[in-house]
């Protein structure tokens, strides 16, 4: 689907609403997480790394934004009943949630499958897809609470056409759209929730460069370059969208 790189976002729209973000220290995740702030948002900051939260927290509070709230934790070792720690927190501090941005994501190894280490896919795994999904699931009832509620997973282009050598994390990326596409059925015309996944395409980060060390970083858009389509896919202006597969930048000629 076309994106949104266009868009022009309304100065509050995301006026009181509270938007949970995942990966929120650095990068993409950090990115948006400052957007949406800085259109109204209250936003939970979700990461494993304590000191690059405190950084996304102290520049939202410098620009202005909304009191944010960090929440440190780490996929790999996050277990069923942290997530459903997490969602009473969450309900006890905020009552409601109005969306949630999966953005969070390990990259493996870019290697032929023969070779794939199977305890490095299991981790994959368990950070692209066991924890999106038993945290949504923990916190379905906190959407439920809200009026207009958005879910943005975090897709690929690996997820939509299988690449070589791109092993767990294109097979991951698959997984999130299949997932996507069942929670959406399941929410479309039940509930005011949207489920929808988002690639970022080819962005200026450091799993980029992880993935493409031979790369001219200065050819790529920057995560701040990308936020159009995340803020509209956040707000009440994509309402009605469900089930879809956006991108958040156009292909790369």
């Amino acid at each position: 689907m076309n994106c949104k790189i266009d868009y022009q976002p309304a100065a509050d729209l995301l006026n009181e609403r509270i938007v949970l973000v995942t990966g929120a220290g650095d990068g993409i995740g950090r990115a948006a997480a400052l957007a949406y702030a800085s259109h109204g948002a209250t936003v939970i900051l979700l990461g494993r790394t304590i000191a690059k939260l405190e950084s996304t927290y102290d520049a939202i509070e410098a620009a202005g934004g909304p009191q944010p709230a960090i929440f440190p934790l780490n996929f790999e070792g996050a277990t069923y009943r942290d997530y459903q720690d997490m969602a009473e927190t969450l309900y006890q501090e905020f009552g409601r949630l109005d969306g949630i941005l999966h953005n969070a994501g390990l990259l493996g190894r870019i290697t032929p499958f023969e070779q794939y280490n199977p305890e490095l896919w299991e981790q994959v795994m368990q950070v692209n897809v066991n924890g999106p999904v038993w945290m949504t699931q923990a916190l379905l009832p906190l959407l439920k609470e809200s009026a207009d509620a958005s879910i943005i997973l975090t897709s690929s282009g690996v997820g939509r056409k299988g690449r070589a050598y791109w092993g767990a994390y294109s097979v991951s990326k698959f997984a999130t759209e299949g997932f996507m596409e069942v929670l959406a059925d399941e929410m479309d015309n039940q509930y005011p929730i949207r489920v929808n996944t988002l690639n970022p395409g080819a962005t200026r980060t450091q799993m980029r460069r992880t993935a493409f060390p031979g790369e001219d970083a200065n050819s790529l858009r920057t995560p701040e370059d990308i936020l159009p389509t995340y803020l509209w896919l956040m707000g009440p202006d994509s309402r009605g969208t469900n089930g879809q597969k956006l991108d958040a930048q156009p292909p790369r000629s």
